[in-house]
């Protein structure tokens, strides 16, 4: 492990751990001792990384209110509060996210169903488009303000872009702009 502090490679594994199990290490080059998660967003998190994942989960997936989930990790002996939880959402979303994106590559399916529909968001009315796959997997969404050519072909480039390969058939309801943009 290179030191966080001064990115010297010689670095020793001490004996002990952090209180959360993380391996700790000391640099010979500046002395300081470091932890696997040092240098990283999650260093000053008394959580381990695992559960902060587990309860982006529960708000992403479950859709549950901060207190709720606050709530449900401390019958499971985690003790936070719903501001914590607000805090990790706004600070881990992206990371999340990108892991989430990094899973997926190439392991979506090769049939894909894609539909939009007309949503109000924030006072505003948008077209969303959103791919799945034969598997029920989600290949990717888009938010749009027009249901147009554009936003279709935005909306495969983007999905091409995070699974990394083109579906052989695509099921759509028609929408004329589909084939042109699938094909271009």
């Amino acid at each position: 492990m290179n030191c966080p502090h001064c990115s010297s490679a010689h670095t020793t594994r001490l004996q002990r751990t952090t209180d959360l199990g993380y391996a700790m290490y000391r640099c010979k080059a500046c002395y300081r001792t470091c932890n696997e998660r040092t240098g990283t967003p999650f260093n000053f998190i008394e959580v381990p990384t695992d559960i902060v994942f587990q309860v982006l989960v529960c708000r992403f997936r479950y859709k549950l209110s901060f207190r709720d989930i606050a709530e449900f990790f401390l019958l499971r002996g985690f003790e936070f509060t719903h501001e914590t939880v607000r805090d990790w959402e706004e600070r881990f979303a992206s990371i999340f996210a990108q892991q989430l994106r990094a899973k997926r590559k190439g392991k979506v399916g090769k049939i894909w169903f894609v539909d939009e529909t007309y949503i109000r968001v924030k006072g505003r009315w948008c077209y969303l488009y959103r791919g799945i796959d034969e598997n029920g997997n989600l290949v990717d969404v888009r938010l749009s303000e027009k249901r147009d050519m554009a936003a279709a072909k935005a909306f495969f480039a983007g999905a091409h872009e995070v699974v990394e390969q083109s579906p052989q058939r695509v099921v759509t309801d028609g929408l004329s702009s589909y084939p042109r943009a699938i094909h271009e």
